[in-house]
Formats: C-alpha cells, structure tokens, sequence
C-alpha cells in the first residue's frame, strides 16, 4: 500500500505540473494577445471550459484515488485478519495483547483494537521511528523479548519475522507488582559502634559522647524507616525494606560523617561500622550475610557500611578514616592462642603467602613457622621461586643452607598432593584466594587460618576456621611479630635471629622504614621484639638494598612523572622493561618523599602478561578506595592493582577515568585527618 501511495503522489505531483503550466501559458497568451489570442470569438467561454475541465480532471484523479486506498485498505485488514485470527480478538483484548503488522517498509499498516482503544493512532507509521528500541528484535533470536514504554504502560515485545508481525503484551500491573515487591523486600542490618569499649570512660563527658551517638543512630533510622534494636552495648540489630536500603545508599550512609563528627574528640575517635543485606527469601540466611558484612567492614578499619546482596558483589560506603590502631593486647593474645590450639590439632602445617612474595610475606611465613616448631609440628613454607622477587628469594635462599632451605620449603604442586584433612594451611599477608602461592591448595584444604594486614574486600578466603584481619598493622610480619610475643606459650616461643632479621626486613619494606603512615606505636614495638629475638637491622637493610640497574630504573621512571589533578601524580614505566612489584613500590614511596604530593601511582609491567598498578598517600587521599575501583586494593595510604592483557596507555586512562570520578570522595575531610594513634 505504502508503493501504491507513493506512486499517487508522484503522478499527482506532475498532474498539477502539468495543469499549471498549461494555465499560466493561456493566461499569458490572452493577456499579451501572443499571435492574436485575444481576438478569437468566445475566447473567454473556452477558457473558462478549459478550467472547468481541469477541475473535474483533478476531482476525478482524488475521487479515483480514494478508492484504490480504501480498496488495498480493506485487502489488507482483511489479510491481518486472516493472519491473526478474526475469532480470538476477544481473547486478545483480555489478554491485553497489541498486534501490529508492517509492511516490507517497516510501516505499520494494521494494528488490532488494543491501540485504538488506548487512542493510539499508529496506521502508516514508520515503526522503528516510533519505537527506535524495537531494532534490537530484527534478526534476532525468536524467544528475544524487548520492554517497551508507551504513554505511561509498559510492555513486553516479540517480533515473528514471517508474518511481519510485532506482539505487545501489556506488563504494566505485572511490573508494578514486581517493583513493589522489591521495594517491600526484607533488609536485615546490624549497626555496630566501633571502640566503644576502649575508648570511652565512665566519665560525663564521654557518657555525654555516647549518648549523642546514640541519638544520631536512632534519629538517622527512625527518619529512613528502619526499625531499631539494641541487642548489646555498642551494637543495633535493625530491619527496614529494600526502599529505605536504598534511601540510604543515595544517601550514601551519611550516618557514618555524623558519628565520626560527633565522636572525633575522643582519643580513639568513635566511628560506626555498618552491615546489611538483602535480596534472600530465607531471614536466617539474611542475618548471616548481615554479620558477614559487619565483619568486611570491621576488618577493613571499621568507619564504613557494607551492602550484601545475594549472588553480587558487596557494595561499600564510607571507609574515609584510616585504620584506628589498638594498644590493647587482649585481642592479639586470643588470636595468638587459638593459632596455637589450632596448629597442636593438626598433623602438619603449609604456610605461605601471595604470589610474586616478598619480604614481608617471607617473614610473616617464617615467623609462623616458628610457632609451628614450637608445636612441635612440621611445616613448610609453600614456595616457588618463579613466584617471588628477586630480593626476597636472593635472601631466602643466602640466609639458609641448601639442605637446610629444601626442608623448609615444598612446591606448591607437591604441597596439593600431599595435603590432608588434618593439615592445617596457613595464609599470611594476603587474603585473596586467586593472589595465594598455591590457589589449588585452597580448594584442597579443610582447615585454613589467614591472617593480613589489608583491607579486606568481597574477594575473600572462603570459610576460614580463623580470620585476622588488620588492617591497622603496618604489615604481616608485624602481626606475626606480636602473636609470638603475646601468646600464653609457656615456655616462650623462640625465635631465630635468621627468622628474625627477615621478619624486620619485611617490617622495614611495608613500612617504609618507619616512614609510611601506618606505622604506628605497634610497628617500634615490634621491631624492638624482632631486636630482642637477635634479629640484625643492618643485614635486614640490605635485604632491601638496591643494585645499580635497579637505582637506575628507578630514577628512569620518576623522570616519567605528570601531574594529573594538584597533588596527586603519576609516572609510568617503559613497556619494554620487566619492572619488579617492589620496584614500583620503591618509586612511589620516593616520589612521596617530594613536597606537595599528595598520592603517587606507579605504573609497570611486572612479565609479558601484567601491568601493575602501585599507589602511595599522605594520609589525605585514601588510595585503597581508588584502587578498588580499578579492581585491586590495599591500605589506605598503601594499595595496588593488576591489569591483565592490558597495556601502559590502557591503564593510565582507567586511573584518569577514576580520578575524574571519584577524586573527591576519596579525599580526607578534614576531621578525619590525622590518620594513626
């Protein structure tokens, strides 16, 4: 029909041409008197005739026309009709199902009664001008199905490509009744008053303190429609629906600024650390991944809420405050205890730590073995050589004899094969099971400690019988350092000035030398432990020692420098040179060393396959809340990512794409400035 009305524009069009061009030239002739038309008898009868003519011609073409239309008009409701059934039309309309059958130019010649009910008028429109979104079905599978909107309803499209036919199944109650029953989901939270107990005195002050957080915990609730509990001292149970949970995630949990505000007066500032959970049928299962939340957010420095949704990933807000450290032993010696009980219980123990080890994963693994000695148990340390950097496997393997060294490490393809139901494995300085030396071991093992000094993410050990998690700590060594001290072992656990010298070089290294934000009352305490153990500051110093190629590469990079946003920078290595983890570390804590920077990030290829990312801060830039966003993690003033396939150029747009966007949020305020007690 669309070819036949075009073909009738066409004609009419020259029609009119033609007519006009014939009038004009006999109102010329006359008017001029051109070979004395003028003068001809009844002249102005014939032109009159003449006109008369070209008004019935025109008339009769129209008249004409009308007909064809409204004939291929009725020829094809008739060829719908027969197509989709003249009969079910009722059963259509009940159903609410829209029928429209277009042509092979895409225009829309019938529709059934659901449009004209709705006063749609769609006959002769082009389809896909209509609803752009309905392309998508166009060679595409049978079973595709696109939603649509029209005038306030939705609906569920199909196209059948034969019949050139496009289904509408109206969806709008379905919908409503969907997106009710999400909004009115149950969220189950727990909200948890972090140092509450070590921080606040029976003073009136602090009671004042308290109860000021408290209100601003009952009033932020009550105002986002969260029913409140207090089950303890420093920890609400709370239940609200999936429309306040959301409220508050675009509120962005302002709560947490409230109470760090109101408790940064305090010696240990009071902070809150938030867990809730949604979209599960089962409330035990909801209160489940509610107290694993509390826990992601406890043992990522607290300050900070943490969304679980079954089956996604964890959703984090807030963590602007670094990690508020602990003088208090209690918590360690516990700790210390259960390593101990748990390692008495097995037949043998395989500690090791992330791939690409260095000197604090050495040391922590070492420090480890030596609680495990004290046992009386066998272990050894899971090591591959291709896996660790140059410096810490020159010094692993020059602070031991050959046989003394092969007795204390196995393969990681050995350990797999020899693990048992009663071997206990032991992580240490990593808590991402794709990052550990041996990740089959894992799968293998029935018993696994893990103990870290990073903030954990939702990429976590599964199902650890015990999970230490510090982030407060300036490493694991330092960790490891203070459960052999702290640990109720009577006699003492002995340490071996070899282990000891390692272990301090792996405080040094994570530390900076002292240097590093995180270090804290606990890193002196430590190295003065390790000092105690026999352990030599100048041999652990030049574990870490550089050689010339590698003071050379480094001043290389620096001089790669750019300066992105005011404070923060960037340099980049040569895609040609093979840069080591610790080598990149060593350029952005250099670079820190310069006036006014604020946060440095490193890029290297550390092999053929991976581009890494090292990041650096002053305390006013949490990094470990960028590189999350890149996929990676950390510190809040130490973390890193990993880039797979990709190349230089790829990853310094991904980090400017994220300092664009979240720069701002990843800025210290100015309360929480201050870092480390």
């Amino acid at each position: 029909m669309t070819k036949t009305l075009s073909k009738f524009r066409v004609f009419g069009f020259i029609l009119f041409l033609v007519e006009l061009m014939g009038m004009l030239a006999v109102g010329l002739f006359y008017y001029f008197d051109w070979l004395g038309f003028s003068s001809i008898d009844h002249i102005v009868s014939y032109m009159t005739l003449f006109y008369f003519v070209v008004v019935m011609v025109n008339a009769l073409f129209y008249w004409f026309s009308l007909i064809k239309v409204n004939r291929l008009r009725q020829k094809n409701d008739m060829e719908a009709a027969s197509l989709v059934g003249a009969d079910v039309q009722e059963a259509y309309d009940f159903g609410q199902i829209g029928l429209i059958v277009i042509d092979d130019n895409d225009t829309i010649m019938w529709a059934n009664t659901l449009f004209q009910t709705r006063q749609i008028d769609l006959i002769d429109t082009q389809i896909f001008d209509w609803l752009p979104a309905l392309k998508d079905l166009v060679n595409a599978p049978v079973n595709k199905v696109v939603k649509v909107e029209i005038k306030g309803r939705e609906y569920d499209v199909k196209y059948l490509s034969e019949p050139k036919v496009f289904i509408f199944k109206d969806v709008t109650e379905y919908e409503n009744v969907v997106s009710y029953s999400k909004e009115q989901a149950v969220v189950l939270g727990i909200i948890q008053i972090d140092n509450l107990k070590d921080s606040v005195s029976d003073t009136d002050e602090s009671a004042d303190v308290v109860n000021k957080i408290r209100s601003i915990v009952t009033d932020y609730c009550r105002d986002f429609g969260v029913l409140l509990r207090h089950v303890r001292g420093d920890t609400y149970f709370g239940v609200c629906n999936y429309a306040s949970l959301k409220k508050m995630e675009d509120d962005k949990f302002s709560i947490l600024e409230k109470v760090r505000a109101a408790g940064a007066k305090e010696d240990n500032p009071l902070t809150l650390s938030i867990g809730f959970a949604h979209d599960f049928p089962d409330v035990s299962k909801l209160n489940d991944m509610a107290m694993n939340a509390l826990d992601v957010a406890l043992s990522r420095g607290g300050d900070q809420a943490v969304v679980s949704q079954y089956g996604a990933e964890l959703r984090f807000f807030g963590g602007k405050t670094a990690a508020i450290e602990t003088t208090s032993k209690v918590r360690v010696r516990s700790v210390a205890d259960s390593v101990i009980s748990l390692i008495k219980s097995s037949t043998n123990v395989f500690i090791m730590g992330h791939q690409e080890m260095d000197m604090d994963a050495l040391g922590s693994c070492l420090g480890i073995m030596a609680i495990c000695d004290w046992c009386g148990k066998n272990s050894k340390v899971v090591y591959n050589a291709k896996l660790a950097e140059k410096k810490c496997k020159m010094a692993f393997q020059n602070s031991f004899s050959k046989d003394a060294f092969d007795k204390m490490t196995i393969s990681p393809e050995d350990a797999v094969g020899q693990v048992k139901d009663s071997t206990l494995v032991v992580v240490v300085d990593v808590s991402v099971p794709e990052m550990v030396m041996a990740p089959k071991l894992l799968d293998r093992a029935a018993k696994v400690i893990c103990i870290d000094h990073h903030r954990r993410n939702d990429k976590f050990i599964e199902h650890p019988v015990l999970a230490y998690i510090e982030p407060s700590a300036s490493s694991a060594s330092e960790l490891v350092t203070e459960m052999i001290r702290y640990a109720t072992a009577n006699p003492r656990i002995e340490l071996k000035p070899t282990f000891a010298t390692l272990m301090l070089s792996g405080i040094f290294l994570d530390s900076n030398y002292f240097k590093s934000k995180s270090t804290g009352m606990r890193t002196f305490e430590a190295a003065e432990i390790l000092k105690e153990y026999g352990a030599d500051n100048s041999v652990a110093d030049d574990f870490l020692k550089d050689e010339f190629e590698e003071y050379s590469l480094i001043t290389k990079i620096i001089s790669t420098m750019q300066t992105p946003h005011y404070g923060i920078v960037y340099c980049v290595s040569d895609e040609k040179d093979i840069v080591e983890r610790s080598t990149l570390a060593k350029v952005a804590n250099q670079v820190m060393q310069l006036k006014d920077i604020n946060a440095c990030f490193v890029i290297g290829k550390t092999d053929e396959k991976n581009i890494r990312l090292s990041a650096r801060s002053d305390g006013s830039i949490n990094v470990q809340l960028l590189c999350e966003k890149m996929g990676g993690g950390g510190h809040y003033t130490m973390a890193a990512a990993l880039f797979p396939g990709q190349n230089s150029a790829n990853v310094v747009n991904t980090l400017l794409t994220t300092l664009d966007e979240y720069l701002d949020s990843a800025r210290n305020s100015a309360n929480s400035e201050g870092g480390r007690i």
